[in-house]
């Protein structure tokens, strides 16, 4: 089954051409012809002559940043977009929500659902829709989120997975925390699954574990990049006896989102190191759970920093009966986890301590809570490699910062009228925002 990606606003573009770009080598690396067949019917369609095409629709408002992805992907010589796969126009969204949501997204309507309408007509078998956004901007978060409001109408049996980049805590844009809250109170309605990843942590892992020294948004387009594809490249499910899972999406959303109040998924991968280090690295399976199990109860998003002092707390020998007061401070509970481990002797990994009823909410059992994906073949040159795409408190700090950063501006009108002029009123904004307090409740009160 395939999936189609719909790439918004700059950020959205540039993320998602790094990751059709890793997709692409790392299926082609070695003789993996199923692994290879699998991942390409997921990603790409093949033209009479051969050429791999990605099935992606490129969005933004202005022509630059589409024209640089279209012309990086052609020059790769692996795959290529469709030359008629992009819509821009001569005029951005001005780091506006209300622009991109009011006038650009109802003014292109149509050429936007056409563009996906052909993607999707494209595929044999429609898997799901993933959009790529940044929640900062005006096109990514405005136009993203009517694009995905006109896909859940188009499409309302298909899963749809938006994967959002929040942005640097210190701000790119004034405004930026207005943009992110309108989207994500918009999107938890729309979506079945929001994948997220926060550019301070990348930014983090760019320069304590890549040793990057000066930093560059492509540095961390490639981290997220590689940690999607570890998600979506092709792997077996408990139940796919030995066939590759078919549908990615619809397995992702039924094994993390069991409930429409928990929808926010954060993830991990290790190890991530420095091209040049990998070749005299050597990992074991138990080494590399060990320090993923620790990085998901202490909410440690990379492996240095650990904080070991975290523990589980013991379950009652009646049963898995157990009470928060005995979790500690800094412990994350988990609603759901999803493991995926690739790579040599994957079979000989023991997971155990993934299943450990103390890690997750009270309401549902571990057995419910846990699913594991594997795959033989390494991903991304990492001969072991384990990623772990959690539902859980682990996005709940962030949320809160940045709702609590919104409010602060909204209590004094800052920059309100930018957002009126377009047709977003502040009974708009007082419904965005009683949504996310909701959200942060739910998660706050796991247990």
């Amino acid at each position: 089954m395939s999936i189609v990606t719909v790439q918004l606003g700059q950020c959205g573009n540039q993320v998602g051409q790094e990751l059709f770009d890793v997709i692409c080598n790392d299926a082609h690396e070695g003789q993996r012809r199923l692994y290879n067949e699998s991942s390409n019917e997921r990603f790409f369609h093949e033209t009479a002559h051969g050429d791999l095409v990605a099935r992606a629709v490129l969005i933004d408002m202005e022509p630059k940043v589409i024209n640089h992805s279209m012309a990086k992907a052609a020059k790769s010589g692996r795959w290529r977009y469709g030359e008629k796969s992009s819509f821009s126009q001569k005029q951005g969204s001005g780091n506006n929500w209300a622009n991109g949501y009011c006038v650009h997204g109802p003014r292109h309507r149509e050429a936007v659902e056409d563009l996906v309408r052909r993607e999707v007509e494209c595929c044999d078998r429609l898997a799901g829709i993933m959009t790529m956004m940044s929640v900062a901007g005006g096109t990514g978060s405005g136009v993203g989120t009517y694009v995905t409001q006109c896909l859940r109408d188009v499409y309302p049996n298909s899963f749809i997975l938006n994967h959002l980049t929040w942005p640097y805590d210190t701000g790119e844009v004034i405004v930026q925390n207005y943009n992110s809250v309108l989207t994500l109170s918009h999107l938890y309605q729309l979506s079945d699954a929001i994948l997220v990843h926060e550019n301070d942590t990348v930014h983090r892992i760019c320069g304590q574990l890549l040793n990057i020294k000066h930093i560059s948004f492509s540095d961390v387009n490639r981290v997220i990049a590689h940690q999607l594809g570890s998600i979506l490249q092709p792997a077996l499910t408990g139940d796919s006896h030995g066939v590759y899972s078919r549908n990615p999406l619809g397995e992702l959303v039924s094994s993390l989102t069991c409930h429409p109040e928990y929808k926010l998924l954060s993830m991990c991968t290790i190890p991530q190191m420095a091209s040049s280090s990998i070749a005299y690295s050597v990992f074991s399976w138990p080494g590399l759970l060990k320090h993923l199990r620790q990085m998901l109860i202490s909410n440690t998003k990379m492996e240095e920093g650990i904080d070991w002092q975290v523990r589980a707390p013991p379950v009652h020998s009646g049963g898995t009966e157990r009470t928060r007061s005995l979790r500690g401070p800094g412990f994350n509970t988990s609603l759901a986890n999803l493991l995926i481990l690739r790579g040599k002797d994957v079979y000989s990994a023991e997971t155990g301590g993934f299943q450990d009823p103390a890690l997750y909410t009270s309401w549902l059992s571990s057995e419910e809570a846990f699913n594991m994906w594997k795959s033989p073949v390494p991903f991304n040159k990492y001969e072991k490699s384990a990623t772990l795409v959690s539902n859980s408190q682990a996005l709940l700090k962030p949320l809160d910062n940045m709702v609590g950063k919104a409010w602060n501006m909204f209590a004094s009108r800052a920059y309100i009228h930018q957002y009126t002029k377009f047709g977003i009123s502040e009974e708009d904004f007082l419904d965005s925002f009683t949504s996310l307090e909701q959200v942060i409740s739910s998660y706050t009160q796991l247990c």
